[in-house]
C-alpha cells in the first residue's frame, strides 16, 4: 500500500528554527531498527560503524531523485537510495549511533547538516556538487580529503553543467536567481584546490585506505565532478567499495576493485577518497 507523504515540524534546542522534513511513517520504523542493530557497534571507531551501517542496507533499491520537493525541504528516505543519499544517509545514522540520544530527531539534524550548506533557505542550500560537499562538510570539520596526502594529483576543477543547463532542473527553469546563486557556488569552488588519486595508482595506495572512507569517482564530463560516491572496503585481499548502484539496482558490495571498476567506466579518470571524522555533529 503507498501511503502519503506526511510533513513533520520537528523542533530542537540545538537549532534555531523549526525544520520541516519529509518523510514516512515506515521511514522512522527502519531508524528504529537500524540503531537497535547498530547498538552492539556504538562503540567502534566511526568508520567501523559506518561499514556496519552501509552493510546494513545491502539489498534496498536504488531510486533516483527523491529529494526534489519544491519548496525546498529535508527528505528523508530510508527505504530507497541512490549512491548520493545512501552515503550521506550511512554518515549521519552513524553519527547518530554514536550520539548520547540517538533519536530520530537528532538523526534528522544529522542528516540537515550533511546534505546542506547552512540552514534550508531554497534549492541553492543543498550541497549538489560532491566537490562543495566535501569541502563544506570539511570545513566543519565532519570529514577529512586525504586525497592529497595519499600522493593524489592536481585535480583541475571546472564546474558549470547546472547553471548552463538550467532547463535541466525544474527548480532552476525560468528561475534566473537561483541559477545564478548556483553559478557564484560553481566559481567558488572552481577557485579551490583540488586532489584525487589518478586511476593508475588506486591500489599503489589501496594500503592507505581505510574501510569506511568515502570514494568518490572523478567525472571526466565536461562541467562536472564526480559522478558516484560509495565507501570503501577491504575484502578478500582486494579494495572495493559499497554503493548503492545504479547498475544492480540497489546496495551491494562491488564485486571487483575500485581501480578495475575505474578502469571500466569511460568518464571516471580516478577517485577522491574522504575519511569521516570521529567527533558530535553538534
Amino acid at each position: 500500500m503507498n501511503l502519503p507523504k506526511i510533513v513533520f515540524v520537528l523542533l530542537s534546542v540545538t537549532v534555531q528554527a523549526a525544520a520541516q522534513v519529509v518523510y514516512l511513517p515506515s521511514d522512522s520504523l527502519i531508524f528504529e531498527k537500524c540503531m537497535q542493530a547498530m547498538d552492539v557497534n556504538k562503540d567502534l571507531p566511526l568508520q567501523d560503524l559506518v561499514v556496519q551501517t552501509a552493510l546494513y542496507f545491502e539489498g534496498t533499491p536504488y531510486v533516483a531523485s527523491t529529494l526534489e520537493q519544491t519548496p525546498e525541504q529535508l527528505v528523508v528516505n530510508l527505504r530507497e537510495f541512490d549512491c548520493t543519499t545512501f552515503v550521506e544517509s550511512v554518515l549521519a545514522l552513524s553519527y547518530t549511533r554514536k550520539d548520547k540520544n540517538p533519536s530520530f530527531q537528532t538523526y534528522c539534524m544529522n542528516l540537515k547538516r550533511i546534505r546542506y550548506r547552512e540552514e534550508i533557505r531554497d534549492y541553492s542550500s543543498r550541497l549538489h556538487y560532491t566537490t562543495d560537499w566535501i569541502q563544506t562538510n570539511e570545513k566543519r570539520g565532519f570529514v577529512k580529503d586525504i586525497s592529497q596526502q595519499l600522493g593524489g594529483a592536481i585535480l583541475p576543477v571546472n564546474l558549470y553543467f547546472m547553471s548552463t543547463n538550467a532547463d535541466k532542473y525544474k527548480q532552476l527553469l525560468n528561475n534566473p536567481q537561483l541559477t545564478d546563486k548556483i553559478r557564484q557556488q560553481e566559481q567558488a569552488v572552481n577557485a579551490q584546490p583540488h586532489y584525487y588519486v589518478p586511476v593508475s595508482d588506486i591500489d599503489k595506495r589501496s594500503e592507505m585506505v581505510k574501510s569506511g572512507d568515502m570514494v568518490c569517482f572523478v567525472t571526466t564530463i565536461k562541467g562536472l565532478d564526480v559522478s558516484h560516491v560509495g565507501f570503501a572496503l577491504h575484502k578478500d585481499g582486494m579494495l572495493t567499495f559499497i554503493h548503492a548502484s545504479l547498475t544492480a539496482k540497489k546496495v551491494i558490495v562491488n564485486p571487483i576493485s575500485i581501480q578495475a571498476y575505474v578502469e571500466g567506466i569511460k568518464h571516471n579518470n580516478g577517485v577522491l577518497f574522504v575519511r569521516p571524522l570521529e567527533q558530535s555533529l553538534k
